[in-house]
């Protein structure tokens, strides 16, 4: 089992950045293969972001390439999604998932654990 917690979600204007936090407890956090999702009013939730065990894998949903970094600090137990020059359209509850295994998903159902989201607005 390990409980996940996000953080650093807020309100900020288009062009603005933000840096949302996952916290992880509970069993060694470097066996999970992370990702971040979102999920808008009315839509699916979506895949942003995944990252390996290691760190040293990273993949991204092109809509965010360039301005979205996902890292990790194993040590610290946790995983970070730095969002810059954001626009309306990343407006969303944002999630943190993990996954037993070497390398993360693109897909919800491949993760075991969830966060309980924070809320990014960005405003035009």
């Amino acid at each position: 089992q390990v409980q996940l917690v996000e953080s650093g979600g807020g309100l900020v204007q288009a062009g603005g950045s933000l840096r949302l936090s996952c916290a992880a407890a509970g069993r060694t956090f470097s066996i999970y293969a992370m990702g971040w999702f979102r999920q808008a009013p009315g839509k699916e939730r979506e895949f942003v972001a995944g990252i390996s065990r290691s760190g040293g894998g990273t993949y991204y949903v092109e809509s965010v390439k360039g301005r979205f970094t996902i890292s990790r600090d194993n040590a610290k137990n946790t995983v970070y999604l730095q969002m810059n020059s954001l626009k309306p359209e990343d407006t969303a509850v944002y999630y943190c998932a993990a996954r037993g295994m070497t390398y993360y998903s693109t897909e919800s159902n491949d993760y075991n654990y969830w966060g309980q989201g924070t809320q990014v607005t960005v405003s035009s």
